[in-house]
């Protein structure tokens, strides 16, 4: 018998794609929680006591238990709330999924970041590591809907920040790194993803998302 959602509760930043990822899969499930906004640069004893190995949202709480980190926050989701499945059932494809949603977190996320916050050949070859990362994903994505076929699932929700945000980091660091003609499964996904009406309804405003990441990328430029 599956867990009622009496006490989920999800502890966020407004702008963490990490807590968005999270977001977007309880509201595909269909899952009840309070949304509890946490400030990153000024933790809240709240946020040490539910995680204080890394001080990091987002924070799953459900019944008091607290579960950091979004990859394994979305697979609890699965396991405690079975219906709507984010990763496929059969194990080998459940395998893919998880290998494809490391990958969009190790080396996608982490080369478009990197091209925010650096510049020069260290900025350049994030954005020439980005690009070829996303070369993967675009032979991966297929030209299907989503990643996992009709429905949105893990990989989808652990690329989403290429649909929304990374546009937004493209435009502060001055660079491009998914040119749509290039990447033309990659296009036609973040229409699909941003268009769907889980998603669509809690996005940040682009240009608060600029302003913030606009003051991030000086904070570390300061430090090179």
């Amino acid at each position: 018998m599956e867990k009622s959602n009496k006490g989920v509760q999800l502890v966020g930043f407004w702008v963490s794609p990490f807590v968005h990822r999270v977001k977007w899969g309880m509201k595909l499930k269909g899952i009840e929680f309070e949304y509890i906004e946490e400030d990153v640069f000024n933790r809240s004893p709240l946020l040490s006591q539910i995680n204080p190995v890394t001080g990091k949202v987002p924070v799953l709480v459900h019944d008091g238990n607290p579960l950091p980190e979004s990859s394994i926050i979305l697979e609890y989701l699965d396991e405690v709330w079975s219906h709507a499945p984010l990763l496929p059932l059969d194990a080998y494809q459940r395998a893919q999924a998880r290998f494809w949603a490391t990958f969009a977190d190790q080396k996608v996320f982490e080369s478009a970041w990197l091209s925010v916050c650096s510049k020069g050949e260290i900025q350049e070859k994030a954005v020439k590591d980005a690009i070829g990362h996303l070369e993967r994903m675009e032979e991966q994505q297929g030209g299907r809907r989503f990643f996992g076929g009709d429905t949105i699932g893990h990989v989808d929700l652990m690329m989403g920040f290429v649909a929304y945000m990374l546009p937004v980091w493209e435009e502060v660091a001055a660079v491009t790194i998914l040119d749509a003609s290039k990447f033309p499964n990659l296009a036609a996904w973040k229409s699909n993803f941003v268009d769907h009406p889980a998603i669509k309804g809690d996005l940040p405003f682009k240009d608060e998302m600029f302003t913030y990441f606009q003051g991030r990328r000086e904070v570390h430029l300061q430090r090179i």
